[in-house]
């Protein structure tokens, strides 16, 4: 892989087992929207950016700092050698298929807080759901980029507000979620930057400490924003695939992995309903 940069453009080149729509739009980032001209205009890391791909090459346009080209880089997990991953977990017939029918998705690497904060509300809730009331979060009180464009709002932020704050975003009993973790971040109770480093364990009692966090939340927030590829999100569709298919358990071939072999199993599983 090539990397090439200036203030308004990074383009990766020779990119492998990367699809950005699949990536983008496979049910665990919800700050992204596919334009017109197959583009992707989104938010992530206080950045309004636009995402194209034409096969290995990834074309982001932006406004950019020097060092912004690793961000990057890390929210699509260049540095990991996915194909190698997804030939040994093609070892596993059930894996095989769903790796063929989609290849290309990735697990995205988002800041944690967002992460968390998105799965919080993503409970009992639909995509469609979930990314408005992310949205309407972020129109109230995440700082404004122009162009209709605004940050994701720190916990910081979100601590020093109530539950009667957030009746804009017609949360429900989220509300007092999102409250309680922002107050738990921004209070140092729950430590995210370590959680993507300390033992897989510890850091899921961690985030239990919070109200409204239970096992799935806080496993997608250990996959989905600290890059802890060994975490096991399971849902309605993962349990069921679990059942129909797993039912001693995953093959050896995920060990270390899981979760990438969970994203596989679950945008398949959902698509051949």
């Amino acid at each position: 892989m090539t990397v090439n940069f200036d203030k308004k453009t990074i383009v990766f080149r020779n990119v492998d087992a990367l699809n950005i729509p699949l990536s983008l739009d496979c049910g665990q980032a919800f700050r992204w929207s596919e334009n017109s001209d197959g583009s992707w205009h989104g938010v992530a890391f206080g950045k309004a950016v636009d995402i194209s791909q034409k096969e290995d090459k990834i074309v982001i346009n932006g406004s950019f700092c020097e060092g912004d080209e690793q961000i990057w880089a890390d929210y699509f997990d260049l540095d990991r050698d996915y194909s190698a991953v997804c030939e040994n977990l093609k070892k596993d017939s059930h894996l095989k298929t769903a790796i063929e029918a989609y290849p290309g998705i990735r697990i995205l690497r988002q800041d944690s807080w967002e992460a968390l904060c998105s799965f919080i509300i993503s409970q009992n809730n639909n995509i469609p759901r979930i990314k408005g009331i992310v949205e309407r979060l972020c129109v109230h009180f995440g700082e404004d980029l122009g162009n209709g464009d605004f940050s994701f709002p720190s916990a910081e932020k979100l601590s020093a507000l109530t539950v009667d704050d957030l009746a804009p975003l017609r949360s429900g009993f989220r509300a007092k979620y999102i409250i309680d973790a922002a107050q738990k971040v921004a209070g140092g109770e729950v430590d995210l930057q370590k959680l993507s480093c300390c033992d897989i364990d510890e850091a899921r009692e961690e985030l239990i400490r919070i109200k409204g966090v239970g096992a799935k939340v806080a496993e997608c927030a250990l996959l989905y924003g600290c890059g802890r590829v060994d975490a096991f999100p399971v849902d309605v569709w993962v349990r069921r695939i679990m059942s129909e298919l797993y039912p001693d358990g995953l093959p050896e071939c995920t060990k270390g992995v899981e979760g990438i072999a969970q994203q596989f199993l679950f945008h398949w599983r959902r698509n051949v309903e």
